[in-house]
């Protein structure tokens, strides 16, 4: 464990004597979840040593700890992205830090663009597979074996007994969960409608900013992983309109209450030991 993992690591051990289960990223306009954790801790990213800034309207910028239901979580209320400037091993800082606590089930969410045309801004999108288009990686440099290896396989970088279970909760609040590859880019700009096109044809469904980064710093770390989008905006030239932040905020917080009841449930049958196949 270098330095600064471990620092954070002592500070948050210093805050709290719970141990988390299951950790929570939430994102754009997805925090909400956070304020139904019975919290026994709260700490600002930027009181913990080593951390950046969250800059990113949407983003508090917060580790909550304590229990959803009874289930030990930490929640990131808002996450670090590359576009902010931020170094590779800086965006998944947190991540590692996470992992360091021993957390073993990740569930990521994010607001991203709908590339499929049948998607409709609102609806939740369950992540089945990725598409790494940020043109960096965050295991680029020397691997450090303690963690996990030098070529982490990848062919299922979403679980899918977690993908079974988020689906079955779905279904039995009768509420449409779509399911598909999400694909990652730098930003900060929005995605033209060429490179849309391109995604399509390359089997995306939706496309963000973020989350991938993330992913694979915990896949690499041996842990689980869930991965759910909403569908905040169609993306670029599917409607005759430009996109805006405020259009994905303000749509995410109109679907947060089905979004927050779905993680719930999950990390509810997660905190009984059902994410085996």
């Amino acid at each position: 464990m270098n330095e600064t993992v471990q620092k954070a690591v002592d500070l948050i051990r210093e805050k709290t004597t719970i141990t988390p289960k299951v950790a929570v990223t939430l994102g754009s306009g997805l925090g909400g979840l956070a304020d139904n954790i019975d919290a026994d801790a709260v700490i600002s990213y930027e009181d913990i040593p080593g951390f950046p800034a969250s800059t990113v309207p949407g983003h508090d910028g917060k580790f909550v700890i304590g229990h959803l239901g009874d289930v030990p979580v930490i929640a990131m209320k808002g996450r670090f992205h590359y576009y902010e400037g931020y170094p590779m091993w800086k965006v998944v800082l947190p991540t590692r830090v996470i992992s360091a606590l021993g957390v073993e089930t990740f569930v990521v969410s994010n607001a991203a663009g709908g590339v499929n045309t049948s998607f409709s801004p609102g609806d939740l999108m369950v992540i089945a597979d990725h598409i790494n288009q940020m043109g960096d990686h965050p295991l680029i440099g020397p691997n450090n074996d303690e963690i996990g290896p030098r070529f982490p396989d990848m062919s299922s970088a979403y679980d899918e007994a977690l993908i079974d279970i988020a689906e079955q909760e779905a279904k039995a609040m009768e509420l449409s969960l779509q399911r598909g590859v999400y694909a990652a880019t730098t930003g900060p700009t929005y995605e033209t409608p060429a490179e849309v096109r391109m995604f399509r044809t390359l089997g995306a469904d939706a496309v963000g900013m973020s989350t991938v980064p993330e992913v694979i710093a915990a896949r690499h770390a041996g842990s689980r992983v869930l991965g759910i989008s909403c569908i905040s905006n169609a993306a670029a030239g599917i409607l005759d309109q430009p996109l805006s932040h405020e259009e994905v905020i303000e749509t995410t917080e109109k679907v947060t209450a089905n979004f927050m009841e779905l993680v719930t449930r999950i990390i509810t049958r997660v905190g009984k030991g059902e994410q085996q196949l």
